[in-house]
């Protein structure tokens, strides 16, 4: 099996690692930053003549591998994977697709038409977490759903980095918050209510990360002598300085070299050393939506960036049944009506593996499967993802217009 990886980001990162321990060979990659292109072919031994420095570039000559993953930004989705089927290659896209409608329905049929395999990174279809969830629904223990409700607590850290400081933070570079980071969820209701979504209205905004709510004195950078520094719990020192061998997520980001010298001019004049009041961030840091599904049942969905925890957390109330359910814990709690028993699931967490509840390594594996020709359960497809991107362009376009909004597939 070979492959090509457009982005050396930490996703890109993420799946050539998991491709090369079950025997993919990465022939190719590509990325505008030389520096992070010779990082990346360094630690997985890709040659010289596979190195681009654009996925123009790759796709300009003949088809040399079976797939190609894309882990780009997301507003670079769209033109190597459209390119990719074009030339004939199995895709896996990181998700969100695209953050422009249109573009995410003409990948779609653009797979169909080409007749080649076409997945989406939602991984969590793969969690054994979410795999249990489903299988509980489906065996009919708590009868039919009439309401799901699903939480996204987003440890506000973790909000910070990413969706103030980072490369999420202003929907003009990338997609809105649902979209970016909540698609995911919103496939995970379409996964196990296992329904068409008809219509949502959403709510939310941002409401502490901007100016106006900046403690007084404080400077631009933390780093510019933040009189601070002991009452904020957003002090970027004191989250991206704490390792100092073997630097792990979201340290590993700030800089190419991470070494503590490294990361300490990172965070001088870099994004992730401003304060969290004054930089160019306009995403919303709550939203709140409800889905109306076909059967008339209805999914409620909050994510939230300012808690303690970074996790998910879903009550399922069924007919004969409900649900209580922390995908970090890995517990599941199923509630009998007719008996009052009470019975909690523990997922095995030896088995898992990588990040995403053990979703990120078996979606990969069931990619690999699927393009080699071997058994596989193709619980993802673009088709199935489309669902849920429907959902969170119908969700924003509530939010800022304040009305309900209807779904058409």
């Amino acid at each position: 099996m070979k492959l090509i990886i457009i982005g050396t980001g930490s996703r890109g990162r993420v799946y050539a690692r998991l491709a090369q321990e079950y025997g993919a060979k990465i022939v190719a990659v590509a990325d505008p930053n030389e520096e992070h292109l010779l990082i990346f072919a360094d630690k997985f031994n890709i040659p010289k003549n596979g190195l681009y420095k654009s996925w123009e570039e790759v796709f300009a000559v003949e088809k040399f591998a079976d797939a190609v993953i894309v882990s780009t930004p997301d507003r670079v989705h769209y033109g190597p994977a459209m390119a990719a089927l074009e030339k004939g290659y199995h895709v896996l896209l990181e998700k969100p697709m695209s953050p422009v409608e249109q573009e995410c329905r003409n990948m779609v049929e653009k797979s169909r038409e080409k007749d080649l395999i076409f997945m989406v990174c939602h991984v969590l279809r793969y969690a054994p977490f979410y795999e249990k969830l489903k299988e509980i629904i489906e065996e009919g223990r708590i009868g039919q759903i009439i309401n799901l409700q699903h939480t996204e607590n987003v440890a506000y850290w973790h909000f910070a980095h990413s969706f103030v400081r980072g490369i999420f933070r202003n929907e003009a570079v990338s997609s809105p918050w649902i979209l970016a980071k909540s698609c995911h969820d919103l496939d995970i209701i379409t996964y196990l209510m296992d329904k068409k979504c008809k219509s949502v209205i959403s709510k939310g905004n941002l409401m502490h990360f901007k100016k106006e709510n900046s403690p007084e004195g404080a400077p631009e950078y933390c780093l510019d002598k933040c009189p601070h520094e002991k009452t904020c719990q957003y002090f970027a020192p004191a989250l991206y300085l704490k390792q100092i061998t073997n630097v792990t997520w979201p340290s590993d980001v700030i800089s190419v070299d991470t070494s503590f010298a490294s990361r300490f001019e990172a965070l001088k004049k870099g994004p992730y050393g401003r304060c969290v009041y004054r930089c160019d961030n306009d995403m919303v840091d709550h939203q709140s939506a409800i889905f109306e599904m076909e059967d008339g049942s209805t999914a409620t969905f909050n994510m939230i960036g300012f808690s303690s925890e970074n996790t998910r957390t879903i009550r399922i109330y069924g007919t004969k049944g409900d649900i209580r359910a922390h995908q970090e814990k890995n517990e599941i709690e199923i509630h009998d009506f007719l008996t009052g028993r009470k019975e909690l699931v523990e997922i095995d967490k030896s088995a898992i593996r990588s990040s995403h509840g053990g979703g990120d390594e078996r979606l990969l594996k069931d990619f690999l499967d699927s393009v080699s020709g071997k058994p596989s359960e193709k619980r993802t497809s673009a088709s199935n993802s489309l669902q849920s991107h429907l959902m969170a362009f119908a969700a924003e376009k509530s939010r800022k217009e304040g009305r309900t909004v209807e779904i058409y597939y």
